[in-house]
This record gives C-alpha cells, sequence and structure tokens, in this order.
C-alpha cells in the first residue's frame, strides 16, 4: 500500500465519521479534497495505452466506473445522515458527471499535453476553484484538478528529493496562509491538497539504490529450473 493510497483510505475514514464527531460542516471541505484525490488515483490507475477509436473507448471507461461510484454514494449517505442534503446531492451529482462524463473527455483531450502545460492547466484550475467560494460546482472542478496533478505527476520526475521537498514546502506555505489570512482558504485548501497529494506520490516513487545485474547471483538461481522429476518411475 502506497502512502496516498493509506491517506486516501484514511480521508474517507474521517468523512464518514465527520457526522458522529460533530462536524458536518466540514462535509464540503472534506469531499472537496476527495473529489481531488480521487480524480489523481483515477487518472494514475488508468493504464490504457491506446485509445479505442469512437464511443469504444468511453464504453470501456464506463464498464470500470460502478465499482468506483461506491465510495461517493457512500460520502452522499453520510451527507444525508448529517441532514445536509444539498451537498449530498451535489456530491452524487458531481461524482456521476466526474466518472461518465468528465474524466473521459479529460483522457481524450489531455493525452498528448505536455508538463508544462498540464501545470499551466493547473494553475488555471486553481485559481478557478480559489475564485467560485461555496459553489456546488467546486466538487467536479476538484475532480479535474485532481486529474490534471495526475498527469503533471506522470510527466516525471517521479520520485526526485528535490520535487518532493518542494511539494511538502508548499503544503507549509498553503496551511500557512490558511491560518495568517482566512479569507484565502478557497484557494489555500485546493493549493494544501494538491501539494499533499504529489508530495505523497512522490514518497511511494523516492528511487531506491540499483541492484546492479550479477549473471551468476542467486536472483538467476531462483529463476533456473531443473528437469521436473517424473511423478511415478519408468516401468
Amino acid at each position: 500500500m502506497t502512502p496516498l493510497t493509506a491517506a486516501h483510505g484514511l480521508l474517507l475514514g474521517l468523512f464518514l465519521a465527520l457526522p458522529w464527531l460533530g462536524r458536518s460542516e466540514w462535509l464540503p471541505w472534506g469531499a472537496e479534497v476527495l473529489f481531488l484525490v480521487g480524480g489523481f488515483q483515477v487518472r494514475v490507475a488508468d493504464r490504457r495505452w491506446n485509445a479505442r477509436a469512437g464511443a469504444l473507448d468511453w464504453i470501456s471507461h464506463i464498464r470500470m466506473a460502478p465499482a468506483r461510484l461506491l465510495p461517493w454514494g457512500a460520502m452522499a449517505i453520510i451527507a444525508v445522515i448529517a441532514r445536509r442534503p444539498q451537498d449530498a446531492q451535489a456530491i452524487t451529482l458531481a461524482a456521476i458527471l466526474s466518472e461518465t462524463l468528465v474524466y473521459p473527455a479529460c483522457a481524450r483531450l489531455l493525452s498528448k499535453t505536455t508538463r508544462a502545460i498540464a501545470g499551466a492547466l493547473l494553475l488555471i484550475l486553481l485559481v478557478a476553484l480559489g475564485m467560485m467560494d461555496g459553489s456546488n460546482a467546486r466538487f467536479a472542478l476538484s475532480f479535474i484538478a485532481g486529474v490534471a496533478t495526475g498527469i503533471l505527476w506522470l510527466r516525471g520526475p517521479d520520485g526526485d528529493l528535490r520535487t518532493t521537498m518542494l511539494a511538502i514546502t508548499s503544503v507549509a506555505i498553503a496551511v500557512g496562509v490558511a491560518v495568517t489570512v482566512p479569507q484565502l482558504v478557497p484557494l489555500a485548501w485546493p493549493l494544501t491538497a494538491i501539494s499533499a497529494t504529489l508530495a505523497l506520490a512522490h514518497l511511494s516513487m523516492l528511487r531506491r539504490r540499483p541492484m546492479p545485474w550479477q549473471s551468476g547471483g542467486d536472483a538467476i538461481r531462483r529463476f533456473r529450473r531443473g528437469p521436473q522429476p517424473l511423478a511415478s518411475p519408468p516401468s
């Protein structure tokens, strides 16, 4: 289990426990982070190298969507339990649109983007999220920002220590801005989520010391097989 997957599961568990913790007002902020991390995870997990022609590409994605909709359904139920029907409706609508329409469109339109273009798009989405205070469209926009973050990370360099430290520093700066200037929370919150997602993704890919190839090593012997013994001696 990677650090990002563990953090994703922990965030989902905390979100589901918010009504019993007496923090139902945190549901929109938690849903926004989960949409962003969910978009990142979907893009990173998509291993389809070649897009199919026409509607076949969309159908191949839709076949994988039902299993991914289960966490979103649980989040909507928790919002209903917390007596926040508007949040439940926004989560349900954003999840269905993101999984069935937004991601297939982003996967096709952004498949050939470079790292610079992905970074510029992510910056535009970050500014848009900062200007959309309290809007239900933040969920879908957060999902798109997560997809853009995934594209930025896939373009490398993954596991680089300097890039990891830069992401961690961005988290600290965003948290400091949110604490010192509360008016900038709508901008600092997604910046914190994006930077933390990149930092955890880089931590899961830190390069280890390479093992040199040895022609007579134990690793080769494990793959060498001798003749298989017969089940019974020949008559």
